[in-house]
């Protein structure tokens, strides 16, 4: 049997519980917004109070972001206070990747910019772009950097001047400092707001403000050039996806034009094949001397002949198309059916010619596979 309790231990058991019964309840009357709905006696963690104090410490600048600038916790220190304002020097270039960068106590033109409080912040004075550690939103991550987008201004000067002004995306391009793909997606998209203004529809415009405030910008300033991106980057063909082993001479002088025979007889070098192959003439007339007006009137030649080309080789094209196919229209006059004459030898010799009709798939290359002699016999 299990032992009894004497009944000294009852009573003081007792006693001890009912006395102190009537004081929580007097407590919880006295003071009803602090009485507790759980038994459980809370005991507030040290995580808890380090949370609180950096909240209401070096964590209260979140609350509120920067003008023009982003916001992420690698531009400030322990204090809370903005690395490139707190007139800490360091030398040009010291970034953890080793990109070039401007020093936290200068601005872009190398001027000291001294420690500057939050007062200087509120007061309107600019605030210097941001380095390379500013831009890492995730602390553990590094290797994340945030890139620069477009600003709301630089998006409609590019859309003015291509739809208003009627300049091509290849001139916009070089101009402003943005790809070709993208100067044509930021038209087309314009494009469709402006569309969306005339039917009525509304736009997430406070949403759209909203992000551009975390994100770095590129903006436009009329007085000065813009560069947003590489603009100039070679795009990788199909034809050079291959692994080639191509002996040569040490005589022989191996220029761009010979590597692009070797890899296919219609490859073009790569200075023909970049988006803007006229910045190099533009660049060796530079070099050569030629005043800047004459560099400007060869190139909007160059340009209009090139244009004109272009016009021609499309209009022939559409002529060739409209010679090569027969339209019925029958009497109802509803439809138009096109026929064109297909020949069975249009494949070519390998069955992946493109005037070819039909599925064809592709055949992988072989130049990893095992047992194929990859060592050249023989030296051109």
């Amino acid at each position: 049997m299990p032992p009894r309790l004497g009944k000294t231990h009852l009573k003081s058991s007792n006693r001890l519980q009912y006395s102190s019964f009537p004081i929580r309840c007097c407590q919880c009357l006295r003071n009803p917004s602090s009485r507790s709905f759980s038994a459980t006696p809370h005991h507030e963690t040290r995580q808890r109070r380090v949370m609180f104090r950096w909240l209401q410490g070096p964590g209260a600048v979140f609350k509120d972001p920067l003008p023009g600038s982003t916001n992420y916790i690698n531009a400030y220190n322990a204090d809370g206070q903005l690395v490139r304002l707190s007139g800490r020097q360091m030398k040009q270039g010291d970034s953890d990747d080793g990109n070039s960068s401007p020093m936290p106590g200068e601005d872009d033109t190398g001027e000291v910019i001294g420690e500057k409080t939050e007062q200087n912040i509120a007061s309107g004075q600019p605030i210097p772009r941001e380095f390379s550690n500013d831009l890492m939103p995730f602390p553990l991550n590094r290797q994340f950097k945030s890139q620069s987008v477009l600003s709301e201004a630089l998006r409609n000067e590019i859309y003015v001047r291509v739809v208003k002004h009627g300049k091509s995306v290849r001139v916009v391009s070089a101009e402003m400092g943005v790809e070709m793909a993208r100067v044509g997606a930021v038209v087309r998209l314009k494009a469709v707001e402006e569309k969306w203004l005339e039917q009525g529809k509304s736009l997430a415009t406070p949403y759209a403000r909203a992000i551009m405030k975390m994100l770095p910008q590129t903006q436009f300033n009329p007085d000065t050039s813009t560069s947003h991106e590489s603009i100039n980057d070679l795009p990788v063909h199909r034809d050079t996806l291959s692994q080639i082993f191509l002996p040569v001479s040490e005589s022989r002088q191996f220029t761009r034009v010979d590597a692009g025979k070797a890899f296919s007889r219609d490859l073009k070098p790569a200075d023909e094949r970049i988006p803007h192959p006229e910045l190099i003439e533009l660049e060796k007339e530079r070099l050569a001397g030629v005043p800047r007006e004459e560099r400007i009137m060869r190139q909007r030649e160059r340009m209009r002949i090139e244009l004109q080309q272009k016009e021609e080789r499309a209009q022939a094209k559409r002529e060739r198309e409209e010679r090569d196919v027969t339209k019925v229209v029958p009497p109802q006059g509803r439809w138009e059916f096109r026929f064109r004459d297909i020949s069975v030898e249009s494949v070519g010799r390998t069955g992946r010619d493109k005037r070819g009709v039909g599925a064809r798939y592709g055949i992988p290359h072989e130049d990893r596979k095992k047992g194929q002699i990859k060592i050249p016999t023989r030296v051109e």
